[in-house]
Parts: structure tokens; C-alpha cells; sequence
């Protein structure tokens, strides 16, 4: 392994956001950790194209909403390479259901959508600190929502967890300077199949299209976009830390009259 080589550790990086993320670290000179939970097969095709990039990498499943299995994803991650320097905490789950349709989620619901998308970040960014700390500087970006923002998303659910994680970006971030930055990425509307799946294709068309019809940038997410984002966070903004970047092309800003 080349010395110069950073190590980043990428949660939910087998498709997506979280691959982007993954193909564009590698190209910048990192060597990747490439996590997934279910698709296997899609974490081998990225972890092949990372290996194109010119990136050592490690395959790793793992369920961060386990303490367990983020200990031992960071724990391989040191053994193979002796550090940490970024950690992506983008894995992330939802149940789509209208915010007036309050029979629609349970209680194991909030709680199956606070394990992974609140708790399982704080539980890597406690695996990975001691690591960062000792090496003397580390940084974590958080993949928020614009919809812990505004409160509109898929769910009221997923909408409190991204708000909460929001929340602990900027706690955390006071708590773990100067060795370590944390700070969030809000995205707004991201084009992929993770929106197809829960929405339904005629739904995401009519949303998609709205939506760049009338923002005032009148472009939606991609994937690549927010991989962009979140390195300017890694490499881009050494006196950054505990900031939220709404990356939504201005839906925050509000009905256009």
C-alpha cells in the first residue's frame, strides 16, 4: 500500500449515493472500505471499479445499526492499514408513508429507522474516534436530508431521524475538535432507484419534474453530484466543522409566488 494513501470507510457504499462516494475517493487517492448491509453483488461491482481507480479496498457487511458489526468494520479497517482518516456515514433506511396517515408507522418503525440512520452513525463515529484522536486528525461526514430541515420526506420517521442527526452533527462536532470535523449533507431530491423503488415510477417522474420545473436551480440531486459535496467536506474545508450544507438545488428556500 502507498503510504500517501488516505483510508475512508463509507457506510451503505454498494449503490447510490454511498458508491459515488466511494469511486470518487478512490480517484482522489484514498483507499476505500466499501459497506453494505443486503446487496452484496453490487458491493463487489463497486469495489471492482474502485480497484480500477487505482484503491486497495476492503468488502465489508455489516449492519451499523449493531454496535457489534461498526466496531468490527472499523477494527478490520486498522488492521489492514493502521488508520482511519474519513468516514462517510451515508447508510440509511425509511418506510414511505404520508405524514397524515399516523396508523402507518409503529413503534418498531421509529425504531428500526433510528437504528440505522441516527444511532448506527453515532456508533461508527465512537468506533472510528479513538483511532482519529490518536492519529492526531480525522474527519466525518454526515448524509442528512433537507428533509430534517423542512420536514417533508418519506415518512415522519425518517424525517425526525434526519433532523436528530443534524442534531448530534454539531454536537459531536463541539465535543471531538480539534482532532476531528464533523459535519452534514443535506440532499434534497436524489435521482436513483432508492426513490423508484419507494415511490413508484409515475410518482417519482411527476415529483422529479416538478420539482425542476419550479426550484430555483430547476435541478434535482444525483449521486455524483452529492459525492461531490461530501468531499469538498473531506478535502475542501480544513476549518469547517459542526455546518450543515442544504444541497438541494434551493427547495428549502420555499414556494416560488
Amino acid at each position: 500500500m502507498s503510504e500517501s494513501r488516505g483510508v475512508a470507510i463509507v457506510t451503505g457504499s454498494s449503490r447510490g449515493v454511498g458508491a459515488a462516494t466511494v469511486k470518487l475517493l478512490a480517484k482522489e487517492g484514498f483507499n476505500i472500505v466499501v459497506n453494505y448491509s443486503k446487496s452484496e453483488g453490487e458491493a463487489k461491482e463497486t469495489v471492482a471499479v474502485c480497484k480500477t481507480l487505482g484503491a486497495e479496498t476492503l468488502l465489508c457487511q455489516a449492519d451499523v445499526s449493531q454496535d457489534a458489526d461498526c466496531r468490527r468494520m472499523v477494527e478490520e479497517t486498522v488492521k489492514k492499514w493502521g488508520r482511519v482518516d474519513a468516514l462517510v456515514n451515508n447508510a440509511g433506511t425509511t418506510k414511505f408513508c404520508a405524514a397524515d396517515n399516523l396508523e402507518g408507522l409503529t413503534k418498531e418503525d421509529f425504531l428500526n429507522i433510528y437504528g440505522v440512520n441516527l444511532v448506527g452513525p453515532y456508533q461508527m463515529i465512537r468506533a472510528v474516534a479513538p483511532h482519529m484522536k490518536e492519529q492526531g486528525k480525522g474527519v466525518v461526514v454526515n448524509v442528512a436530508s433537507i428533509a430534517g430541515i423542512i420536514a417533508i420526506g418519506s415518512s415522519v420517521a425518517y424525517i425526525a431521524s434526519k433532523a436528530a442527526l443534524i442534531a448530534i452533527t454539531k454536537a459531536l462536532a463541539r465535543a471531538l475538535g480539534p482532532e476531528i470535523r464533523i459535519n452534514a449533507v443535506c440532499p434534497g431530491f436524489i435521482q436513483g432507484e432508492w426513490l423508484k423503488d419507494g415511490m413508484g415510477q409515475e410518482l417519482y417522474e411527476a415529483v422529479k419534474n416538478h420539482l425542476e420545473g419550479t426550484l430555483p436551480l430547476r435541478a434535482t440531486c444525483t449521486p455524483e453530484k452529492v459525492a461531490e459535496a461530501i468531499f469538498f467536506f473531506i478535502r475542501g474545508a480544513d476549518l469547517v466543522t459542526g455546518e450543515t450544507l442544504l444541497f438541494d438545488g434551493g427547495q428549502h428556500l420555499g414556494k416560488l409566488m
